[in-house]
């Protein structure tokens, strides 16, 4: 019986791939073009996607640079496999599972620092975009630009020879770019922020403004003429890829992938048409461009993105596993509905939105059985997350004089579950610099700033605004409740 390790996937095995499997380019035919920050299973579900499709129909030679900025594993699965992996799309009946050839090279942010700074100054390069979610910016809760004090941007300020956090890189990036003669580039935020572009800018130029770089004036003002940041909103629901995802990859493929990344059938991408540089036609591939994309932005963080934390934290409670398992409760769609229709009234009309169709879309996209998408995974980092995608909503409709009882509940339910079970929903990782000690763990909520300490002679309620409860003589004092699969919270 054999014991060798099974074939990868790799350029090399790829002509052995099942034709109707294999990418719709020639990999070897592409180039770095864009440098992309942040190459996660979200990226290739989506951005890698759609440039893949743009090249298959117009060509340019679009290839990407990934850049992992702290773990090396995406390193590790597609730095062997020649940057292939493999995309599955998560339908209800079977799925469909194509390997997409559009990274050409892997980094890692720290080790392969010299190369990402010549890609950064390279006139080739003329897209450099971000998937690093919400936290890797780095913002100052208070003010929303550069947290200035934070460990990792304070060691780029000093002089870190790599830069660590993403505001450092693109700084350092930009100005050798400079440098090197000043050729234009747009970098494009794709996480889910309102104005991320705006956010962007203004986190790069405070970086910029707090060094002690002699050219810095001169940098901000090159900046201003030559580097766009488009907004954006992007919308796919990609769960953590699992073992059975992959065993199903190699099957399909008939060779080992250790990239695999899986997602729903619907997906979206808008676009604000102020590019600085060439780009790929991404508009072949479906992308909308639009003069404002901030009615799109609102409607998915406080539509989709809303609702999702929602039912992950009530899921929790009832003790379902995924977003289909809320969905198939006595409750779940009626409070999905409830909850869009209440979230709906703080959105401005838009011409070509069409919000009812939108929220029907959403109760599909959710009651998908076949995307086993982990209500876990979503209410991760939650202190980052809930205050666009509920506490602006909530603040537009109180102001207004409206009731938000959809929203309210949906804040208390993620408390409760801050409360009793801080470790299970992560807050963000300490602010120390790589290869630094890290600070204790926080007790809750971001960074454990706010977190009130319970006592564990008061377990918590089973509902989400709680309800007194005293021990029975003789019984221990920290049993909670857990509800039974299904359960209401």
């Amino acid at each position: 019986m054999s014991t060798d390790p099974p074939r990868r996937l790799s350029l090399a095995t790829l002509p052995g791939v099942p034709a109707e499997s294999r990418p719709p380019i020639d990999p070897r035919a592409l180039r770095p073009r864009i440098v992309h920050l942040g190459i996660g299973a979200f990226h290739r579900a989506h951005q890698a996607l759609y440039t893949q499709a743009a090249e298959a129909a117009h060509g340019g030679g679009w290839g990407i640079a990934g850049v992992t900025q702290r773990s090396r594993s995406v390193v590790d699965a597609l730095r062997p496999q020649d940057g292939l992996y493999s995309f599955t799309e998560r339908r209800p009946e079977d799925g469909a599972t194509r390997v997409v050839g559009t990274v050409t090279e892997v980094l890692h942010a720290a080790d392969d620092g010299a190369r990402l700074d010549a890609l950064l100054a390279s006139p080739e390069v003329t897209v450099v975009s971000l998937t690093v979610t919400e936290k890797g910016y780095r913002r100052d809760a208070a003010t929303g630009g550069l947290a200035l004090e934070d460990p990792l941007v304070r060691g780029d300020l000093e002089g870190r020879p790599a830069p660590a956090s993403v505001a450092g890189q693109l700084a350092a990036g930009l100005r050798a770019r400079l440098r090197a003669g000043g050729a234009p580039v747009s970098l494009v935020s794709c996480d889910n922020m309102a104005d991320n572009g705006a956010v962007l800018r203004r986190l790069v130029r405070e970086f910029i403004a707090a060094t002690a770089w002699e050219d810095r004036d001169r940098l901000l003002d090159w900046i201003t003429g030559s580097v766009a940041f488009p907004a954006t909103v992007v919308d796919r629901i990609v769960p953590a890829t699992t073992d059975a995802d992959r065993r199903a990859a190699a099957r399909a493929l008939t060779v080992a992938d250790a990239g695999a990344v899986t997602g729903e059938p619907f997906t979206q991408w808008v676009l604000q048409d102020i590019f600085a540089a060439d780009r790929p036609h991404w508009e072949a591939a479906g992308v909308r461009f639009v003069p404002d994309v901030s009615p799109y932005q609102l409607a998915k963080l406080r539509l989709l993105n809303g609702a999702h934390s929602l039912i992950a934290y009530l899921g929790l409670a009832a003790g379902c596993e995924t977003v289909a398992d809320v969905l198939a409760t006595p409750w779940g769609e009626e409070t999905v509905r409830a909850y869009c229709a209440e979230a709906a009234q703080s959105l401005p009309p838009t011409e070509g939105l069409d919000l009812p169709a939108y929220i029907d879309s959403l109760v599909d996209r959710f009651a998908n059985p076949a995307m086993e998408h982990r209500v876990q995974q979503i209410a991760m980092d939650g202190s980052q997350k809930i205050p666009e995608r509920w506490l602006a909503p909530l603040r537009e409709l109180r102001a207004a004089g409206r009731d938000t009882p959809l929203l309210a509940t949906a804040l208390a339910a993620w408390a409760r579950r801050t409360r009793d079970h801080p470790w299970t929903i992560r807050a963000p990782r300490s602010c120390a610099a790589p290869g630094t000690a890290r600070t204790p763990r926080p007790r809750a909520g971001c960074c454990g700033c706010w977190a009130p300490r319970t006592s564990r002679t008061t377990p918590p309620s089973s509902r989400p605004y709680g309800r007194s409860w005293t021990p029975a003589p003789g019984r221990r004092a920290d049993r909670t409740h857990r509800p039974r699969k299904g359960e209401p919270p």
